[in-house]
């Protein structure tokens, strides 16, 4: 599962994005990759390891609903259906 979310951005900056990966690992586990920076600027990701598949994707949800109520928007999903709009 992935999704890309972008922030719109303020007049004379670039936008900021977040991409949310959810694969499993190698050992039966599950990985939650959390990749975020500026568009053409420096980037951070961050690697969450979790035993089950239940707990990954609700880590997944909710760090894609926080980010939407803070004002960043779905460009991309891939292997999951979009959030429905509140």
């Amino acid at each position: 599962m992935r999704i890309l979310l972008q922030q719109p951005p303020a007049p004379g900056e670039a936008p900021r994005y977040l991409q949310l990966t959810l694969q499993p690992d190698l050992f039966g586990g599950w990985e939650l990759l959390r990749e975020s920076g500026q568009i053409g600027g420096r980037s951070q990701l961050r690697r969450e390891q979790y035993l089950l598949q239940a707990e990954a994707t609700a880590a997944f949800e909710k760090a894609r609903d926080s980010q939407l109520k803070r004002g960043y928007r779905t460009m991309f999903v891939s292997g999951a259906e979009p959030p429905k709009a509140s």
